[in-house]
């Protein structure tokens, strides 16, 4: 099962060292990690998704909480926050299906950055699965380049990860 935890973090070097290391040496894949800065710049946010049992990541969790730069460790309950990825695509694309292709990107809601002779890159910013949506028009098109973030989540509501 996939588990998204949220873990802020003092924002100083090797810090994302520490935390990562920390679930390679359990042997806990992580699918997706982003980290940036908060509304303090002291402090940064990591979103961790993983795949794991409800006990590997209740372990993953106490461990975590050990680690001196984390303030605050928090795995959020599914179905309780806002998931979005930000995404790439350098799609090959001639110039007859062109049209065709800027119809998807309008239907999907993604951005057209770049056109070129031979291809269009389009940004896109949704959930995983209308990500994995729009990726599977764009194939037969010849996807050239994907590039994507991790998932940033946030708790819905008034409920915050806070110190």
């Amino acid at each position: 099962m996939k588990h998204t935890i949220s873990v802020l973090v003092e924002n100083q070097a090797g810090v994302l060292s520490k935390v990562s290391s920390l679930f390679s040496r359990r042997g806990f894949n992580i699918d997706s990690l982003a980290v940036g800065e908060t509304e303090d710049p002291a402090i940064s946010r990591m979103t961790i998704v993983a795949d794991g049992s409800d006990y590997t990541v209740e372990q993953i969790e106490k461990q975590l909480n050990k680690v001196i730069p984390v303030i605050k460790v928090k795995t959020l309950q599914e179905g309780k926050y806002i998931s979005r990825m930000l995404s790439l695509f350098k799609v090959s694309v001639p110039a007859d299906k062109r049209a065709e292709l800027m119809k998807i990107a309008e239907v999907m809601d993604a951005k057209v950055l770049d056109v070129t002779k031979t291809t269009i890159t389009l940004e896109f910013c949704d959930t995983v699965e209308r990500t994995e949506t729009l990726q599977a028009l764009l194939e037969p098109y010849g996807i050239k380049e994907a590039v994507r973030t991790g998932a940033i989540a946030v708790e819905k509501g008034s409920s915050t990860v806070r110190k």
